[in-house]
């Protein structure tokens, strides 16, 4: 029936996908299929690059034809994207060029911490606003959705409209008005929305019948619904079946109240009630967008930490989402903020890329899960990320993250290394250290160290805490090995130190990892460890990468 067969985006294909055209072509041959290899970024929900680097081979005698002409962006942009995905092995090969040569070089900026780098595109963002460039042209991409937060409420704070592409903003994610009302129920029983909201959140047994007559009973005596059910539990008036898990859920809530008012901090409340509560459980269960909800969960925490009391953090959002609603419609359109997966096919004059950091952009996930071919697929992300851009691409790393409630260094991500000093304008706050290259290869001085816009000595955390970990740390001008460097290449998340011997290591022993927090050690496996980490699940980690905790 069909004899002649268009096959778009090819290289986002997956196997079922590729067998069917095989059996639809098997007689005619008649098939044109149009890609690039280099922008296949969805193997994490069936995409298989493979089909389209081995077409020459699955339809030989194909007629290729190689559209390296590009019409969006200007040179520096494209020097810097195909230097960068020039690292990755498995990839067919072209040679972008454009008849642009107008445009700035691709800047890297790095900064002290998360709030430093949403300030610091803030301002550009207002900048470049001033000087006539329209809201509309200007994204913030981003590798994962919990780093969204910074930017929305800093946005909000100066009245920079704003749009999230594929989602909810960050403060009406489901999860997060979930958390929200937990802690509006701890810090007022008369809230009777945040009741109806989790009461039944996650599942404990009581239907909307029973929650309706709560607060049914709750308006006839002009009581609040908790005060109703404090009640309801000490009579007849409710099934058994309902009774007992209410005065489960009311025990709960005065458990968790109790740790606030005898001084546990806030944050720490919010993490015990998630867990304690059920939610944390119901978030890992689900296998679709549970550990997108959990990231988020765990950003919420973290920025809960730069409030001193409940009640300030819950007026802060108060204020956040008023000014949201209130925010007038510019002339100029919004400030787009998506993932860098929801960015592909789309453009922009100006485009912003930040948390380009190891664990975070790579992602540490992504690598753990499918080692060199999860790294390839973060750099071909990265790739599609710096080609959204028409005009101005600017990639930041911030110096310090809140991980887990603790200040942790981190080292910018690989991929800035792999940006060629050619089409890239550096400048960092926080002194840098980078002394290696692509992952494979040996690179006696970093790119970066003859620039001295780079800062005036490694200061930063992260260069102090290289020092520490290896015997002999690379010098000031880049000579020397890189034993630092080339553990984070390797996919590791800090410079690997002389292993202890394992009996050093018991099973039992409390462990802190900088990356996946407390733990305790199920198995010692030579200078490998098993970690049931609280919060990150089992792990298995070198032993240097953990101290022990008390």
């Amino acid at each position: 029936r069909f004899r002649y067969i268009l096959v778009d985006e090819y290289q986002d294909t997956n196997v079922a996908q590729y067998l069917w055209l095989r059996l639809l072509t098997s007689s005619t041959g008649n098939v044109c299929c149009v890609g690039d290899d280099d922008q296949s970024i969805y193997g994490w929900r069936g995409a298989e690059v493979d089909n389209i680097l081995r077409f020459e081979r699955d339809f030989p005698g194909a007629k290729i034809v190689k559209l390296e002409r590009n019409y969006r962006s200007t040179k520096h942009i494209l020097g810097a994207a195909s230097a960068l995905i020039a690292t990755n092995q498995d990839r067919l090969g072209k040679t972008l060029w454009t008849e642009d040569d107008s445009g700035d070089k691709v800047r890297v900026r790095g900064v002290w911490d998360g709030e430093a780098e949403a300030r610091l595109i803030a301002d550009e963002i207002e900048t470049a606003r001033k000087q006539g460039m329209n809201y509309k042209d200007m994204a913030v991409l981003v590798r994962a959705s919990f780093q969204m937060r910074a930017f929305e409420e800093r946005f909000v704070m100066l009245a920079v409209p704003y749009q999230v592409i594929g989602g909810p903003r960050f403060f009406e994610r489901a999860e997060i008005r979930d958390a929200h009302a937990y802690l509006r129920l701890i810090q007022s029983e008369d809230d009777d929305l945040a009741f109806e909201r989790i009461v039944n959140t996650p599942k404990r047994g009581i239907g909307d019948t029973s929650v309706q007559k709560i607060l049914h009973i709750a308006r006839e005596n002009g009581v609040s619904a908790m005060q109703a059910v404090r009640h309801l539990i000490t009579t007849d008036e409710l099934q058994a079946r309902t009774r007992t898990p209410l005065a489960n859920f009311v025990r709960d809530l005065d458990r968790w109240r109790d740790l606030a008012v005898m001084g546990t901090p806030h944050w720490q409340v919010t993490e015990t009630l998630l867990d304690e509560s059920g939610y944390t459980d119901m978030q890992k269960a689900d296998r679709t967008s549970g550990q997108t909800r959990l990231d988020n969960l765990k950003e919420l925490t973290q920025a809960m930490q730069a409030f001193e009391t409940l009640q300030g953090y819950l007026e802060h959002v108060s204020l956040v989402m008023d000014l949201d609603r209130a925010a007038p419609e510019s002339e100029s359109g919004a400030v787009q903020i998506m993932t860098l997966h929801g960015a592909k096919g789309l453009e922009f004059p100006l485009v912003f890329l930040p948390g380009w950091e190891e664990g975070v952009f790579p992602s540490q996930r992504s690598i753990d899960e499918k080692g060199v071919k999860g790294l390839e697929e973060e750099r071909r992300l990265a790739y599609v990320g710096v080609t959204r851009a028409k005009q101005d691409a600017r990639i930041s790393f911030a110096a310090n993250r809140l991980v887990y409630g603790r200040w942790t260094s981190q080292l910018p991500s690989r991929f800035v290394d792999e940006l060629p000093l050619a089409h890239v304008d550096p400048q960092s706050d926080t002194g840098y250290y980078n002394g290696g290259g692509a992952p494979g290869m040996q690179q006696p001085k970093s790119r970066w160290d003859d620039n001295p816009s780079f800062g005036a000595g490694y200061s930063s955390p992260g260069w102090k805490r290289a020092q520490s970990f290896t015997s002999s740390p690379p010098s000031r001008s880049g000579s020397g090995s890189t034993p630092a460097r080339k553990a984070i290449i390797e996919g590791q998340s800090r410079p690997v130190a002389p292993s202890k011997s394992s009996s050093e290591w018991s099973r039992g022993d409390r462990v802190f990892h900088q990356k996946f927090g407390y733990g305790a050690v199920r198995a010692v496996e030579g200078n490998k460890l098993v970690v049931a980490f609280d919060k990150a699940g089992e792990k298995k980690v070198i032993d240097t990468f953990v101290e022990k905790a008390s």
